[in-house]
C-alpha cells in the first residue's frame, strides 16, 4: 500500500458499498428484462416479416398499403422498445435533472406491457399532471421496475395492479404508488425486506426475475439518496402498496436513520377491488 494513501473510513466504505449494491441491482434489473425484451423484439420482427410476405404475394394495392401499414407500425414499436432500454442501460453522470415521472411511468409498463398480459394482470393508471421533480430518471425507473416486477409475481394466477402519481403540495412531494391484490407480506418479513440478501422468494421464478435479496435494498438506497422516503403497507391475502415520496425541490442531505424510511410496516393495505 502506498504510504500516503489513506484508508477509507467507515462511512467512505459504506458509500462505496452503496454504490456497489445499487450497479449490482441496474445489472440484474438489466438481465431480468432481457428475456422479455427478447420475447417481444422477436414477436415484433415476426410481425414484420409476416406483412413483408405477404405484400410480397399480393400485387394489389390495397393489400400491400395494409402491410406496408403493418410493418410501419411494428417498425415504431421496435424503435420504442430499443430505445427504452437503452434509455436504461446507458450511463449517466448522477447529476440531478428535472425529470418527468409520468413519462417513466409509461416507459416502464411499455416494457412490462407483454409480460402482464401474459400473467393476466389488469393495469389500471392514474396519472395526475405532477410537477417535474429533480432526480435521476434511469435510477428511478430502475426502482419502479423493481416494485412492477415484484407486484406482478405476487398475482401468479392474475389480479389488479393500480399505479398512481400524486401531488401534494403542503408536503412538496410528489406520490408515486404501486399497489397490488396479491398475496401479501407477513409481517414478520415486512419487517426486513429492506435488508440486502433478504428475500421472500424461493429463487427466480420461471421469467428469470426476481430472488437475488438486492432490490429492495437498492430501492431504499436510490430513493434515500433523492431525499425520499419509500412505504410498505401489507396484508397477506389482500396485497401490497408501495409509496414512494419524492421532493418536488432539490434538499440537501439528511443525517436520518435508514428505519425511518419504513413506517409503521404492519399498517394494513386496503383490499383493491376486484375486476
Amino acid at each position: 500500500m502506498n504510504p500516503t494513501e489513506s484508508t477509507p473510513t467507515l462511512e467512505e466504505q459504506v458509500a462505496i458499498l452503496k454504490q456497489q449494491l445499487q450497479q449490482a441491482q441496474k445489472l440484474t434489473a438489466l438481465g431480468e428484462l432481457v428475456s422479455t425484451t427478447t420475447h417481444e423484439f422477436n414477436n415484433v420482427l415476426m410481425s414484420i416479416l409476416n406483412y413483408a410476405k405477404m405484400g410480397l404475394r399480393h400485387k394489389d394495392e390495397p393489400t400491400r398499403d395494409k402491410a406496408l401499414d403493418k410493418i410501419y407500425q411494428a417498425a415504431q414499436r421496435a424503435a420504442r422498445l430499443t430505445n427504452s432500454v437503452l434509455g436504461m442501460a446507458r450511463n449517466r453522470t448522477p447529476t440531478f435533472e428535472a425529470t418527468n415521472l409520468k413519462v417513466i411511468v409509461e416507459e416502464s409498463m411499455f416494457l412490462l406491457e407483454r409480460e402482464m398480459t401474459k400473467y393476466r394482470i389488469a393495469v389500471e393508471m392514474t396519472l395526475s399532471d405532477v410537477p417535474e421533480i429533480p432526480a435521476i430518471g434511469n435510477q428511478i425507473q430502475q426502482v419502479l421496475l423493481n416494485l412492477l416486477i415484484n407486484a406482478r409475481q405476487a398475482m401468479p394466477n392474475g389480479g389488479r395492479l393500480i399505479v398512481k402519481l400524486e401531488h401534494d403540495p403542503a408536503a412538496g412531494v410528489v406520490d408515486l404508488i404501486v399497489r397490488d391484490n396479491g398475496c401479501g407480506i407477513p409481517a414478520d418479513k415486512l419487517r426486513r425486506i429492506f435488508e440486502p440478501f433478504f428475500t421472500t422468494k424461493n429463487g427466480p421464478d420461471e421469467t428469470g426475475k426476481g430472488g437475488t435479496g438486492l432490490g429492495l435494498a437498492a430501492c431504499r438506497n436510490i430513493i434515500e439518496a433523492h431525499r425520499g422516503k419509500i412505504r410498505v403497507e401489507s396484508t397477506v391475502g389482500k396485497g401490497t402498496a408501495f409509496t414512494l415520496r419524492l421532493p418536488t425541490q432539490r434538499k440537501e442531505p439528511l443525517a436520518a436513520p435508514l428505519t425511518n424510511t419504513l413506517t409503521d410496516a404492519t399498517s394494513p393495505v386496503e383490499p383493491t377491488p376486484q375486476a
